[in-house]
């Protein structure tokens, strides 16, 4: 494997859930193509993902989207010196069309495939530069990362890109996936994330929902609050009385909020780190971006946010911790598999 050109590329191929994306990356840091096809209108009809349309939407759509960021990249196929591919964790349909088509790609074009944790490449779209390329304040070590999406709620403790600790996670759903269920149950439509947060900007925070305490400190809990919510819900309606859909869901945002910034200042004081880095579909939240904003500025913190582009499934941070594994020499063999359940 040749590691020592000046210019490394990477094609980066994503198909954990319903987005089918395809990105082309320099050097783990600048986006040459950023390729997403959205199958949101497919799955909202059914008010959540369904795995074997997905698969098969994957399977219909990575071939013209590989052609089209490598187009977009300035680049033929041959240029391309590694193929980076989401392993998991995920549905294991879209997972293994995404898996064995980069398979099938790195074989023919007889360069190396590089298995790509998901959950771990959410926190490098933080180390992608800005268009212009003027922008050169990236991360540094040692740093707390707290990465939230409709899967996962985790809290790390990194001290370089090898070594990372995990000091909290959701015991129950995640963040995002609680937002899905709010939504669900307030007829808000799909994807819940942005339904719920739209609904909340018209409401106040005004109903005590309750916020969970947990043994360790950093951990996270959700279902108590879920719970809570729709037990407002349904007392509200067997009565016959009114409610205010905007006001519950600004009062549901807020304790999630709240628990997300409050544990993760805490990691980041406890730890006496002063950079913290937030990546995932919910870090797309204007409220929680607010917050984090807020509060690290009062402690002095150095705060790293990706770009709203980069905060859902994307191929980009595929590529971009793609980069990393190939330098490090993580290259697998034509056998690789899907591991839905990949451990973070």
């Amino acid at each position: 494997m040749e590691t020592q050109r000046e210019t490394v590329y990477i094609l980066g191929i994503e198909t954990s859930c319903d987005e089918t994306a395809v990105s082309v990356v320099s050097n783990g840091q600048k986006v040459l193509s950023n390729v997403v096809s959205s199958q949101t209108d497919v799955h909202s009809l059914y008010g959540g993902v369904v795995p074997e349309i997905a698969s098969r939407e994957h399977s219909k759509l990575l071939p013209p989207l590989v052609s089209k960021a490598v187009d977009e990249a300035g680049l033929n196929m041959n240029d391309i010196n590694a193929i980076a591919v989401t392993q998991g964790p995920g549905l294991v349909g879209p997972l293994l069309v995404g898996v064995s088509f980069a398979k099938s790609l790195a074989y023919s074009l007889k360069i190396p495939l590089i298995p790509v944790n998901h959950i771990k490449a959410h926190l490098y779209a933080n180390f992608i530069l800005a268009d212009d390329d003027k922008d050169s304040n990236l991360p540094s070590f040692p740093l707390i990362a707290l990465i939230v999406s409709g899967g996962h709620t985790n809290l790390y403790y990194l001290y370089d890109h090898d070594n990372w600790k995990l000091l909290g996670r959701s015991r129950d759903d995640a963040s995002g996936e609680s937002f899905d269920k709010i939504a669900r149950a307030l007829d808000l439509g799909y994807p819940g994330g942005p339904a719920v947060e739209k609904e909340a900007q018209k409401g106040q925070p005004n109903v005590d929902f309750p916020k969970p305490k947990l043994e360790n400190e950093y951990d996270f809990s959700f279902s108590g609050l879920k719970s809570a919510v729709l037990n407002y819900l349904n007392r509200k309606k067997m009565k016959g009385e009114q409610y205010s859909s905007s006001d519950i869901c600004a009062s549901f945002q807020q304790v999630v909020v709240d628990s997300l910034v409050e544990k993760t200042i805490s990691a980041a004081r406890d730890n006496q780190v002063d950079t913290i880095v937030l990546a995932g579909g919910v870090s797309a939240n204007g409220q929680l971006r607010a917050n984090f904003k807020e509060t690290t500025a009062g402690e002095g913190i150095n705060l790293f946010l990706p770009r709203l582009e980069y905060c859902t499934d994307n191929a980009a941070m595929i590529a971009a911790l793609g980069y990393h594994n190939y330098r490090r020499g993580w290259i697998a063999s034509l056998d690789l598999n899907a591991v839905p359940n990949l451990s973070p």
